[in-house]
């Protein structure tokens, strides 16, 4: 099976990769020609765990291939995937044009029949605009070239996209027709042979599957961050709340954990293209909107406990923020609330130390030279008023409370994502503030 991947950034290079390692002739398609060249050699554009052994494997073995134009490969694949961003504009929509001008491109050059999936994450309806753009290029051309259009969108999560993509919770296709559904069938035969779920449906079905999955992981992140404001101002402790409703088969743990608000390439863009395409249809969606705003006000939490904890006095504090990603495992800061907590420091007039194990290099793109780039947790700590740790990362999880307090000028933690325990840190002499249980109720126990 040959295949080429249009567009070569998150989603393109893994999907192309892994494509690769279950054996399909991939070509990733970038007009980047700077990421090609470092693709060629190796260089790898994105941090993803696991991802540069595989490329490396299977560029070795020669079923992987980097190119700038899908021309060069167009007459030698029976499936073409579009994989490039879909950016929100102003008002929230999705930018679909880098969609369009592949759709043209595939449109304009295609020789026989050609299978053309969606990848990238799209407002419903644009699978069917994009089969117009490809039959105007070839009604250009006085040609009638057989192809068909899939829906195939993508449910990757940052830092285990590999392991995502290979041992999949479901692998979700809108398709039209049985021929089209007889080709994908063959590349995705893999995952059919190992009983992993294969769900085929409608093009605008699968659409709204990739939209609805993703509003509903971000609702359940909001609902327990309002809910953790809540318990701050009655004395309970979302922390115990959490631990009971998880304990209903029917709630679960995934994604009720409540923090300082979700950030990455997904969430926040969807959400708000969801929002957007309901306004285009004439509907408001109410709980999706609540959904945004919450977010939004979280990403302030732990900037607001650590004002608070300084009295209101924040003018030439210095803090320590541990973790700059939007998750662990990623070096992806997009949407990260590591942003938000570092610009209302700084213009506070607080000196702000940072570290993450991967996302320094992001950071410094965004913060420049305002922050100081620290080696590890204690450099960052050293002569710090207060910690703050905004991104989970496993490293993070035991420090050695001790030697944190020595280091340190004052004795504050604000704990954005509560994976310590109250109790080390109270021994240990540190003032220690989380999300959903009140300072007062903390000291308590």
């Amino acid at each position: 099976m040959n295949i080429a991947v249009v567009g070569s950034g998150y989603v393109g290079l893994v999907s192309g990769t892994c494509f690769a390692e279950m054996g399909a002739d991939v070509w990733c398609v970038d007009v980047d020609s700077h990421k090609i060249e470092n693709l060629r050699k190796g260089i790898l554009p994105i941090y993803e765990d696991g991802l540069q052994d595989l490329l490396d494997k299977n560029v070795a073995d020669g079923r992987l291939h980097f190119t700038t134009s899908l021309k060069d490969c167009i007459d030698q694949v029976g499936i073409v995937f579009i994989a490039v961003g879909t950016p929100p504009g102003e008002d929230g929509s999705a930018d679909v044009s880098h969609v369009m001008e592949v759709a043209s491109e595939f449109g304009r050059h295609i020789s026989k029949y050609t299978l053309l999936v969606m990848k990238s994450t799209v407002p419903v309806g644009t699978c069917f605009k994009v089969r117009d753009v490809v039959r105007r290029e070839l009604e250009i051309r006085g040609e009638d070239i057989p192809f068909d259009i899939a829906s195939n969108p993508e449910f990757l999560k940052e830092g285990v996209a590999i392991k995502d993509f290979m041992t999949p919770d479901r692998v979700v296709i809108g398709i039209e027709n049985e021929r089209a559904k007889a080709l994908i069938s063959s590349l995705y035969r893999p995952f059919l042979l190992n009983n992993y779920r294969v769900i085929f449906m409608d093009i605008l079905s699968a659409e709204m599957t990739k939209y609805a999955s993703n509003a509903m992981l971000a609702t359940r992140i909001s609902f327990m961050n309002e809910l953790a404001s809540l318990c701050e101002l009655t004395g309970a402790d979302v922390r115990l709340v959490r631990t009971g409703m998880a304990a209903d088969s029917r709630i679960g743990s995934k994604f009720l954990y409540p923090g300082c608000g979700y950030g990455g390439s997904c969430f926040p863009k969807d959400v708000k293209a969801l929002i957007n395409t309901a306004s285009a249809h004439g509907y408001r969606m109410k709980v999706i909107s609540a959904v945004e705003e919450v977010n939004t006000e979280q990403k302030k939490t732990v900037f607001n406990k650590l004002k608070a904890a300084f009295g209101g006095n924040m003018s030439g504090r210095t803090v320590a923020v541990w973790g700059l990603s939007f998750k662990p495992c990623t070096d992806d800061m997009r949407e990260a609330p590591s942003i938000v907590t570092v610009s209302m420091l700084l213009d506070s007039g607080v000196r702000v130390k940072v570290f993450d194990p991967v996302a320094m290099d992001t950071a410094r793109s965004i913060f420049r030279n305002r922050v100081t780039y620290c080696r590890d947790i204690y450099d960052a700590a050293s002569g710090a008023d207060a910690v703050a740790l905004v991104t989970e990362w496993k490293q993070f999880r035991i420090p050695d409370w001790k030697r944190l307090k020595n280091v340190m000028k004052g004795n504050i933690l604000v704990d954005g994502r509560n994976i310590y325990n109250s109790c080390e840190l109270e021994a240990a002499g540190i003032d220690y503030y989380c999300i959903g249980c009140s300072h007062d109720t903390i000291r308590k126990r």
